[in-house]
């Protein structure tokens, strides 16, 4: 099946944990609100910048096993584990909700009187599923996102023993109150009333109710969709009311991670696809904007209205090769945009993973380290070969299909988003190589019956003389034939005048 207000190739994986996220978004809408304790913005940014744990901080962690597990590690955040081994954990929404109404004394919820059969999600006209938004509504596809377009080295999974499968782990932003249980055997009514009395510490019981009774009803959808976690943030920030959901999950899916690009951008034609490269290996990034409605259950003036959210989801393949990290964020605050996915991009970079070693699908055993993808700008662009080549590979031998979905561009490796575009070098024309004889073409002046004109000769310019000058002796020169005697001088040769008295 496809998403109400989707259309073109199927995502039917995804789809189940996309509408556990809508819903997330119709109770914020409808739950918090001024009287909801929230915690300040430097709580969500202050894992900001800091280096992320390596595997073995955060597989230190009880390993996930079948199901999930999430704890909160001092100074390192909330460390979620999500495995594929084992089965999972059984649903258990009518007893949890039934053990909250006990514990909270009872009565009506959002006007829902609990009948002998006690209270489900269909009852408040849940879960909801998000429809596409106009596109021009779609939020940009901010500069912490397009980084993780940029070039980095993937690091190796974490060994895990045979029969294992495989598990993702990451670090979530404290400031998100799970709505999903730490763990399988966790109860979970106790764990909903704990974080109802923590939103709402400063109302009475009838709101904690409501919202442990409503997140109680949940319970069979997030297991079904394969969801590991699933909260609530709300903040204040710049002294208004914030708030978002986050949603992990693990969904079946197998191929490449260009096929699985190529297919969200036929699907949803309105969203911005990206694939990307995290230390955990390649991914998909999607960007889009939803329309998720608020049931008359919920609604504060019983009224059904629509709330418009923004979302970012990614796709990351485990390396079992059948599976895939889900990881979606949604909030209807659209001016912390750039907050939320700066703080979601941190998120991916700290996704970790583990393996046994054994492939989840038939056919060749999946490489323990991912080959790197160089980063894509839009999938929705069209280009060709490379996608071509990734969808036959992934087409059984003598079982040809035919192509399906968008082409995908992939750039080189050193492609860089944000650099301006560069002018293309126009190469210089070769000379045309001449043939024949060549031909003198004289003036239109010119007669042959002119006497020559003999060119003016330019007269030599005298070279500049360096040096000492040296006299240069005749041939006949004798270096020791006596000297010549020289002439008396004029007044030694003339006699001397008489000498006259003045006396006579």
């Amino acid at each position: 099946m496809t998403q109400d207000g989707y259309t073109g190739v199927e995502v039917a994986p995804f789809a189940a944990a996309e509408q556990v996220s809508a819903t997330l978004g119709s109770l914020a809408e409808a739950l918090l609100d001024h009287r909801t304790a929230r915690y300040p913005l430097a709580a969500l940014t202050a894992l900001n910048g800091r280096a992320h744990a390596d595997a073995e901080a955060l597989f230190t962690v009880r390993p996930a096993g079948a199901g999930h597990t999430h704890r909160a590690v001092h100074r390192l955040g909330t460390v979620l584990a999500a495995g594929t081994a084992g089965p999972a954990a059984a649903p258990r929404s009518t007893s949890a909700a039934a053990a909250l109404l006990a514990r909270f004394g009872g009565g009506q919820v959002r006007g829902v009187t609990p009948g002998p059969e006690g209270l489900s999600a269909a009852h408040f006209e849940l879960p909801v599923t998000g429809e596409v938004a106009d596109p021009t509504l779609r939020p940009e596809f901010t500069a912490a996102l397009a980084e993780l377009a940029s070039g980095r080295q993937t690091r190796l999974p974490a060994e895990l023993a045979t029969g294992a499968g495989a598990e993702a782990r990451l670090v979530v932003p404290p400031v998100f109150h799970p709505l999903t249980a730490p763990d399988p055997g966790a109860d979970l009514a106790v764990h909903l009333a704990e974080v109802a009395e923590e939103l709402f510490s400063g109302t009475g019981p009838a709101e904690r109710r409501d919202f442990a009774v409503l997140g109680a009803t949940l319970a069979d959808l997030t297991a079904a969709a394969g969801v590991s976690f699933a909260g609530l943030s709300a903040l204040t920030v710049d002294g208004r009311p914030s708030d978002a959901s986050l949603v992990v999950s693990l969904s079946r899916h197998a191929g490449p991670i260009q096929v699985l690009a190529t297919e969200l951008a036929t699907a949803r034609p309105n969203a911005e696809v990206w694939t990307v490269l995290l230390p955990a290996g390649p991914a998909a990034v999607l960007v889009e904007g939803r329309s998720v409605p608020v049931p008359g259950r919920l609604a504060a003036d019983g009224l059904r209205h629509w709330a418009v959210s923004s979302v970012v989801q990614a796709f990351v393949p485990l390396p079992d090769g059948s599976t895939v990290l889900c990881v979606q964020l949604a909030t209807a605050h659209r001016q912390d945009w750039e907050l939320y996915t700066g703080v979601f991009a941190e998120l991916l970079k700290s996704v970790q993973f583990a393996w046994d070693g054994v492939a989840g699908h038939t056919g060749a055993p999946v490489a323990a380290q991912p080959a790197p993808v160089a980063p894509a700008p839009s999938v929705v662009e069209a280009a060709g070969a490379a996608v071509e080549a990734a969808a036959v590979a992934v087409t059984p031998s003598g079982e040809p299909e035919p192509l399906r979905g968008t082409p995908v561009r992939i750039p080189p490796p050193d492609f860089n988003p944000f650099a301006p575009t560069a002018t293309p070098a126009v190469e210089p024309e070769e000379e045309p190589v001449l043939k024949g004889t060549p031909v003198r073409i004289p003036p239109p002046d010119f007669n042959p019956f002119a006497p020559t004109a003999t060119p003016a000769v330019e007269p030599e310019e005298e070279p500049v003389l360096k040096g000492t000058p040296v006299r240069i002796p005749p041939p006949d020169f004798n270096p020791f034939a006596p000297l010549p005697a020289e002439p008396a001088r004029a007044e030694e040769a003339a006699p001397a005048a008489p000498e006259t008295s003045p006396f006579g």
